[in-house]
C-alpha cells in the first residue's frame, strides 16, 4: 500500500484544492491500495473534508501542523525556523518511512531545500533538477531543469540530461532516449563556456558503449517541438522561461483557433465537429492534466505543483506520485547515476 503525504497548506487557495484532490484520488483514482495523509491545520483540513463529503478513515488521514511555509520564506528560513510547517512534516513522514511521496503546491525553493536536507541527494548528484514533459506533434519532450537551479556548473547540466533520460525511459519506455543540450546554435563554437563544457561531457559519455542514451548535441529553441530529441537539458532559469513561453503560446493558439472556428456559420459547424479534438488539445496544454513536476535527484518522490493548482491537478499529482513509487523510479535513477558517475568526476577545461 502506497501512502502519499500531501502538503495541504501549500497552494494559493489551500487547503480546498488539496483536500478535494486527495478525496478524488482515493475515490476515483482506481487504486484501492492508495492512501493519502493530509498535513496541515487539522481544523481547516477536516472542515474541507466535510465539504467534500468525506471524513478521516483508513485511506485518508490528517496530520496536524502548526506552521505554513509562505512564498516569501527563503529556503533556509523555511527549513530552519519552521520545523512544524505542513511542508516539513510531510517530508519528515517520507524520511521516516510513514509515507512514500510528497505532493506540494508550495514554495518551490523551499521544496528543493527540504528535498536536499531532509531526504538527501542521491549519490553522485550535484543538484536536483525539476523535470517536466511537453506534448509535441511527434509525442513528448522531457525538459530538465525547469526552475530549481539558476546558477549551475557543466557537470550539473550533464546530470540533468542523464536524469531526464532515465525519466524518459521509465515513463515513455524509450530504450535509448535522444538527449540534446539547449543552446543558441548547432555548431560546437556556439553557446557559452558553460554549455561548451557540458556539451563535451555529454558527447564523451554518449561514446561509451554502455551509455543508456544518445547525445544529439546542441538543440535550438525552434527545434524543441520538431522531433530533434526526446530529452533536453538546460539550466533552471532558461528552462522555466521555455516552459512559460510554451504554455503562453499554446494557450494563445488554442484561443485563436477557437475564435476563428466560431466566427462564421460554417466555422460554427466545423467547430462542433472539431470540438472533441479541441478538448484533447486543451488537455495537452493544461497543467492540471499532469498535476505537477517531479524533483529529480533526491532520495524520494517529490511532486511540485503550481501554486494555483486546482483539485484536478492535485489529484493527478497524487496519482502520478503513486505510479512513480510503484515503478521504483528513485531506485532506477540511483542505479542510472551510478553507471554514469564518471561523467562528472572531472570536468573538461574550457
Amino acid at each position: 500500500m502506497s501512502t502519499i503525504a500531501v502538503d495541504a497548506m501549500g497552494g494559493d487557495c489551500a487547503p480546498g484544492p488539496e483536500v478535494a484532490g486527495a478525496v478524488s484520488a482515493v475515490r476515483d483514482g482506481g487504486d484501492a491500495d492508495l492512501k493519502v495523509v493530509l498535513v496541515g491545520d487539522e481544523r481547516r483540513v477536516k472542515l474541507e473534508l466535510e465539504r467534500a463529503g468525506a471524513e478521516p478513515d483508513d485511506r485518508i488521514s490528517v496530520v496536524h501542523a502548526t506552521e505554513v511555509v509562505s512564498m516569501d520564506d527563503t529556503p533556509t528560513a523555511a527549513f530552519r525556523k519552521k520545523r512544524d510547517s505542513s511542508m516539513r512534516v510531510a517530508f519528515d513522514l517520507v524520511h521516516s518511512g510513514d509515507a512514500s511521496a510528497v505532493v506540494s503546491a508550495g514554495n518551490s525553493g523551499a521544496l528543493l531545500g527540504h528535498g536536499v536536507f531532509v531526504l538527501k541527494r542521491l549519490p553522485g548528484v550535484d543538484r536536483p533538477g525539476i523535470v517536466t514533459v511537453f506534448p509535441t506533434p511527434d509525442g513528448t519532450l522531457v525538459l530538465c531543469d525547469m526552475g530549481a537551479n539558476v546558477d549551475v556548473r557543466a557537470s550539473m547540466l550533464a546530470q540533468f540530461g542523464v536524469l531526464g533520460a532515465a525519466y524518459d525511459r521509465v515513463l515513455h519506455e524509450r530504450a535509448r532516449p535522444r538527449v540534446g543540450l539547449l543552446s543558441n546554435g548547432g555548431e560546437d563554437s556556439k553557446g557559452t563556456d558553460l554549455t561548451r563544457e557540458a556539451h563535451a561531457l555529454l558527447r564523451a559519455a554518449a561514446e561509451n558503449p554502455k551509455a543508456e542514451f544518445e547525445y544529439v548535441g546542441y538543440v535550438e529553441g525552434n527545434e524543441l517541438f520538431h522531433d530533434r530529441c526526446d530529452v533536453v537539458a538546460t539550466d533552471g532559469f532558461t528552462g522555466n522561461v521555455v516552459l512559460k513561453v510554451s504554455e503562453g503560446v499554446s494557450e494563445a493558439v488554442f484561443r485563436m483557433v477557437k475564435a476563428e472556428l466560431l466566427s462564421t456559420a460554417r466555422g460554427r459547424i466545423a467547430g462542433a465537429l472539431a470540438r472533441p479534438a479541441m478538448r484533447a488539445l486543451k488537455r495537452t496544454i493544461d497543467s492540471s492534466e499532469t498535476g505537477g513536476a517531479l524533483l529529480l535527484g533526491v532520495d524520494g518522490v517529490v511532486m511540485i505543483c503550481h501554486g494555483r493548482s486546482d483539485a484536478t491537478a492535485v489529484k493527478n499529482a497524487i496519482m502520478a506520485s503513486n505510479r512513480f513509487v510503484a515503478e521504483k523510479l528513485v531506485e532506477q535513477f540511483g542505479s542510472t547515476l551510478a553507471r554514469h558517475e564518471r561523467l562528472w568526476e572531472r570536468e573538461p577545461a574550457a
